[in-house]
C-alpha cells in the first residue's frame, strides 16, 4: 500500500465490520486508531459496546476508549478536543491516524467542525415549552414552518428538543439555525479524511446485529451490567440509556423477562442501524465498499486496499 501516512475514516453500521478492517489497515498502515463511538469512552462498558479484543489492543494503540467513568457525563465537544489531542499525538509520531466509528454526530464534528451555536437562554426555552404544553408542538413546527423552512425539512414534526432549539437560536439571534449552519461546506473536511464506508444490504446487517446480541449475552453481558449497577457511583443517564444496558437493566429490575430484553436489544440495534444509514447518506465524498453477504474480511481488505491506493 501507498506508504504515504493518511488520515483515514472508516464509517458504517453496526455490527458492519468496520472495526476488524480498521484494525488490519492499521497494521498495514502502522497507523494508530481512533475510536468515534460514544459509548466506548466508557471504562468497564466492555461486552455491551463491543469494544476490540484486548488482545488487539495490545498490538495496535487505540485512543478515545475507556477515557471516563460510566457515571460521567460525555458530549460531542469533549470527543473532539480529545480527538483532535490525539490526532496531534498520533501525527507527531510520524504514523497515520485511522478514525473508525458509528456515531454520526462525532463523525460530523470530526469531519467539518462543531457547530456552537448560538448560546442558550433559559427563560426563551422554557417559554416555548410552555406553549408545547398549551397550544400544542404543532403550533411551534407552524412557526418554525414559516421562520426557518430549511430547518423544518429535517426535523421531525415530533421533535419537540430540536424544535424549541431551532426557535430558540431564531429568537436570540434574530438568524435562522440553517443559515448559521451554512459555514460548514460538506464538500470539504477536515483534516484531509479519505473517508471509507462500508456498506451491507440491510438483511445482512439485521442478521449480524441478531447474531452479536447472542454472543454479547454468551460472553456475559447480564454480568458486566449487575456489576455496573453495583459500583458506588450511580450509572450517567448516557450510559443507562445505552443500547444492550437499558434493556438488562430492565430485565434486572424485573421488568421484562429474559427472551423480551434479547428481542428488544436486536430490535433497538437494528432500529439503530437504519438510523445510522439515514445520517450517513447526508455525508459526501464517501467511498462505499459494498459487502456481499458472506464476504471473508480478507476479501474486503483487499478491495479496501486497491480502492485507498488508487485514492492516494
Amino acid at each position: 500500500m501507498n506508504c504515504k501516512k493518511q488520515h483515514i475514516l472508516i464509517l458504517g453500521t453496526t455490527a458492519s465490520g468496520k472495526g476488524q478492517l480498521a484494525f488490519n489497515l492499521a497494521q498495514k498502515l502502522d497507523a494508530e486508531i481512533i475510536s468515534v463511538d460514544s459509548m466506548k469512552v466508557y471504562r468497564r462498558m466492555d461486552i455491551g459496546t463491543a469494544k476490540p479484543p484486548r488482545e488487539a489492543r495490545q498490538r495496535i494503540k487505540y485512543h478515545l476508549i475507556d477515557v471516563v467513568e460510566p457515571s460521567d457525563y460525555f458530549n460531542v465537544g469533549t470527543f473532539l478536543k480529545l480527538a483532535y489531542d490525539a490526532i496531534k499525538q498520533i501525527s507527531s509520531c510520524n504514523k497515520s491516524v485511522i478514525a473508525v466509528g458509528g456515531t454520526a454526530m462525532y463523525i460530523k464534528a470530526l469531519l467539518y467542525g462543531l457547530f456552537e451555536g448560538a448560546g442558550t437562554n433559559n427563560q426563551i426555552r422554557e417559554n416555548l415549552r410552555q406553549q408545547a404544553q398549551i397550544k400544542g408542538l404543532d403550533q411551534l413546527y407552524q412557526q418554525l414552518l414559516k421562520i426557518d423552512p430549511v430547518a423544518s425539512e429535517r426535523i421531525h414534526p415530533n421533535d419537540s428538543k430540536r424544535i424549541i432549539r431551532a426557535l430558540e437560536v431564531y429568537k436570540i439571534t434574530g438568524k435562522t439555525i440553517s443559515s448559521l449552519q451554512q459555514q460548514f461546506n460538506i464538500a470539504k473536511t477536515m483534516h484531509d479524511w479519505t473517508i471509507i464506508g462500508l456498506r451491507r444490504q440491510k438483511a445482512d446487517t439485521n442478521a449480524r446485529i441478531n447474531k452479536r446480541a447472542k454472543k454479547m449475552l454468551v460472553a456475559g453481558l447480564i454480568d458486566e451490567v449487575k456489576e455496573l449497577l453495583a459500583e458506588d457511583k450511580p450509572l450517567s443517564q448516557q450510559a443507562r440509556c445505552a443500547i444492550g444496558y437499558a434493556e438488562i437493566i430492565d430485565y434486572l429490575n424485573g421488568k421484562i423477562n429474559l427472551e423480551d430484553a434479547t428481542e428488544l436489544i436486536k430490535k433497538n440495534t437494528r432500529r439503530f442501524a437504519k438510523h445510522q444509514r439515514t445520517w450517513f447518506r447526508r455525508f459526501k465524498n464517501v467511498n462505499w465498499v459494498d459487502i456481499e453477504t458472506g464476504e471473508s474480511t480478507d476479501k474486503i481488505i483487499a478491495r479496501t486496499e486497491a480502492l485507498l491506493n488508487n485514492i492516494t
